[in-house]
């Protein structure tokens, strides 16, 4: 197992000015842990009156979790199925708060995430308890979560003790595996994004971080074949990456390292399917598949030599047309200002050079798909059930939903606008 606590104390004195903090305190990843959780909890000083929050499915995989307990005075609430976490299963978990202490939330993500949030505005201490290796936000300050419909990123909390049973994490579904790799294959956009901005506006940057996530990354696409096989240490070491860039985004309190134009486009997906009634994939699932989008799409800009550049022009009554009912939401993130509004089209053209080498500096579409298929992931619309005329429209629309620089956005202030070609 990686030492995480040194990995996290070595990036206190970071050059990059940045206050590079990390709120977990205890961090175990082992075979057969779920029997101890009751003992760790206890070693880090967890009060005895506890919140678990759980679902059917996840409970049943983190069996004798319960039986490890029994000196806590244990409240339970267990969700047939929990698939989009909403501002109301945040309110959900706040409403124990009066007869509980402290909560511990067994699953991945869409369990996680509504706990982390109440966890923060409860100023309660978390035990985060991974049932599968599907997602990176264990570590992570923020939450990302549907509210009216509307997805937004969160402040949240970074729980205090994260663990994971081997045995658990190799049994998982092979989908959720599979998830997790392309939640991560999106690190490679994220990275170029942070990059980008980071030259155009002076956004804060850190290269060590952004190292860290890349070798988050590069470590796991060298295990690609290895991620869906029911195998301990695989899974350990798919979690371990997963794990690095949640710890990534700790240091610098947001989801910069992690999380890029992909991660909106697929949030654009998920947003406009609950509008219609429908059941989002997993998330990792649509962000693979946004990841390849926009890869190939971003090498086709960059085989540009030079660009011209304008101020960016929205018609932004068609902008709130595309978002419907959650347009407000949306004028909310691009009024007075909007993103682009500090790029300076001639600072643009001149950097033009220097974003071409960054979108080099990442793996290829094809070798990314290569490693998708090889951990069996789905790459394309088709696979994830998207219309070609629906993720048309989030290409062209998605940038608007959240107040981050991305290369996709810049791409509006080129005067000779690169076709988005669907495969």
């Amino acid at each position: 197992m990686l030492d995480f606590q040194s990995l996290i104390v070595s990036y206190a004195d970071c050059g990059c000015g940045m206050d590079h903090q990390c709120a977990v305190h205890d961090i175990r990843v082992g075979s057969g842990l779920v029997n101890q959780v009751g003992e760790f909890l206890k070693e880090n000083g967890f009060p005895r009156r506890l919140l678990l929050v759980a679902d059917r499915d996840t409970l049943a995989a983190a069996a004798g979790i319960e039986e490890s307990l029994r000196d806590f005075d244990v409240t339970v609430h267990c969700y047939e199925t929990l698939r989009v976490a909403t501002m109301d299963d945040v309110r959900l978990v706040e409403g124990y708060f009066d007869r509980v202490d402290a909560v511990l939330a067994v699953g991945t993500g869409s369990i996680h995430d509504p706990c982390r949030l109440a966890c923060a505005r409860g100023d309660k201490p978390l035990c985060l308890f991974a049932t599968a290796p599907s997602m990176d936000g264990f570590a992570s300050y923020n939450a990302p979560i549907v509210d009216g419909n509307f997805k937004t990123t969160h402040t949240a909390k970074c729980p205090e003790v994260i663990i994971a049973d081997t045995k658990i994490l190799a049994a998982a579904p092979a989908t959720l595996k599979s998830a997790g790799f392309g939640d991560m294959i999106g690190k490679y956009i994220a990275l170029i994004d942070w990059q980008v901005s980071h030259l155009l506006t002076g956004e804060s940057y850190c290269q060590r971080v952004a190292d860290l996530t890349r070798q988050a990354v590069d470590r796991l696409m060298d295990r690609a074949a290895l991620v869906t096989q029911a195998d301990e240490a695989a899974a350990e070491a798919v979690f371990e990456s997963l794990l690095m860039t949640g710890i990534a985004m700790s240091f610098t309190k947001t989801s910069r390292p992690g999380s890029g134009t992909e991660h909106i486009m697929a949030h654009y997906w998920e947003c406009l399917e609950l509008l219609e009634g429908k059941v989002p994939n997993f998330h990792g699932e649509d962000v693979g598949v946004a990841t390849l989008l926009m890869l190939r799409y971003y090498e086709s800009l960059a085989k540009r030599e030079t660009v011209s550049a304008h101020r960016e022009q929205v018609d932004w009554a068609d902008v709130y047309r595309a978002y419907g009912p959650l347009a407000e939401d949306v004028r909310k993130l691009n009024t007075p200002d909007t993103i682009t509004d500090a790029v300076d089209p001639r600072m643009l053209e001149r950097c033009w050079p220097q974003i071409r080498e960054i979108v080099h500096s990442v793996p290829d579409y094809e070798t990314c798909r290569a490693a998708m298929v090889a951990a069996g992931c789905k790459t394309t619309i088709e696979e994830v059930g998207k219309r070609p005329d629906f993720v048309a429209e989030s290409f062209r629309y998605h940038p608007f939903m959240r107040r981050r620089l991305s290369l996709r956005r810049l791409a509006n202030l080129l005067d000779d606008s690169e076709p988005f070609v669907i495969e």
